[in-house]
């Protein structure tokens, strides 16, 4: 009989509930009003000669490694972050490894982690979601190979100190340490500058979130040249695809729809706490495109408000099986007409009034 790993046998399956999502979707963190027309513009002009070709990434590499001020030899693209994650995992871990997290976080951490046969070591975040620096120090050991940290962090929003990342890398100077920046844009804070100082530290971008090319699948992977060459080796030569590649550029280049975006963003998460605080609805200050929020106790609670707001047309993420995260929903932002109805919805249920046909969609 043909049997898996047992490394397989015994990791979760990660089940994201993308069928039948109608209405308003604010549930997976993706830019909510599409991406520039300038790359709609370009995938236009796509021929059938441009798809029967296997897509030829260096040049775009070249473009990216420019736009982030590094080196192309100290990037690569990969098909989204999940790759780039699996492709650490690949090159850095031996059955028997330890790899850390800290939790809640994002689920594909663990997931490819154990693949690789190693053990995962979860650390708590502290209270408020705080960032656990000591406890992440005192998890670090001679087997540690990789340790995992969202800067901000989903789905908490939270944010650890850039001092107490780049300690942690020192301190572990064994392990690969991957700080995943899929949020950069709504907090503007990184680490990519020490990647050069720091050998064993990475860094990970998404062009999902902000630029809104989330059903591309492209994301970047940097480090250390030297690191980076070794990961190569391990990467698919045609790993992101040729309409991904067409679109990117033109994605970089039009600065002023992104940042025009991230601020109508931000203004909207400003305007959603505040409506959550004057509500009495405990939640946590985010640096990211959304907001947590406690809105019951418990998974009933959660699962009724999610049922509630796709009563109204507005899809949001359900979080309460995520560690510390009972009765917890998440709430990704959009831009000002759409923060405009989720917070017309969001005050209809508080206030325990009966979904407005007019919110439908």
């Amino acid at each position: 009989m043909l049997n898996p790993r047992a490394a397989v046998r015994n990791i979760p399956q990660y089940h994201p509930p993308l069928a039948g999502r109608a209405g308003l979707r604010l549930d997976f963190n993706e830019n909510a009003v599409g991406c520039s027309p300038r790359v709609l513009a370009c995938l236009r002009k796509l021929t059938a000669d441009d798809l029967s070709r296997y897509p030829e990434r260096e040049a775009v590499e070249t473009r990216v490694a420019e736009f982030l001020g590094i080196s192309d030899s100290e990037l690569l693209l990969t098909n989204g972050v999940d790759e780039a994650i699996h492709l650490l995992c690949q090159t850095y871990l031996d059955p028997g490894d330890e790899a850390l997290i800290v939790v809640p976080t994002y689920s594909m951490y663990r997931i490819y982690m154990a693949a690789a046969g190693a053990s995962v070591i979860s650390v708590a975040s502290q209270n408020n979601f705080e960032f656990p620096r000591a406890a992440v120090l005192n998890q670090i050991s001679q087997r540690t190979r990789l340790v995992a940290i969202a800067n901000p962090n989903n789905p908490t929003g939270t944010v650890a100190r850039r001092e107490d990342l780049l300690h942690i890398a020192r301190s572990a100077p064994n392990a690969a340490v991957l700080i995943d920046e899929a949020y950069f844009e709504f907090y503007g804070q990184t680490v990519l500058d020490q990647c050069r100082e720091i050998e064993n530290l990475f860094v990970t971008r998404t062009f999902s979130k902000a630029y809104g090319l989330a059903g591309l699948r492209i994301g970047v992977l940097a480090g250390r040249a030297d690191h980076m060459h070794l990961l190569r080796r391990v990467c698919s030569p045609y790993n992101v695809n040729a309409v991904a590649l067409a679109g990117l550029p033109e994605a970089l280049a039009d600065q002023c729809y992104i940042q025009q975006y991230v601020s109508q963003v931000i203004e909207g998460r400003t305007r959603l706490e505040r409506t959550l605080e004057a509500s009495g609805i405990q939640f946590w200050p985010s640096h990211a495109n959304f907001v947590l929020a406690r809105v019951g106790s418990d998974a009933q609670a959660s699962a009724a408000f999610v049922r509630q707001m796709r009563a109204s047309g507005i899809l949001v993420r359900d979080r309460t099986s995520d560690p510390g995260c009972a009765g917890c929903v998440r709430i990704t932002l959009g831009s000002r007409e759409q923060t405009d109805r989720l917070l017309a919805a969001l005050l209809q249920i508080l206030e325990g009034q009966p979904v407005s046909e007019g919110a439908r969609s």
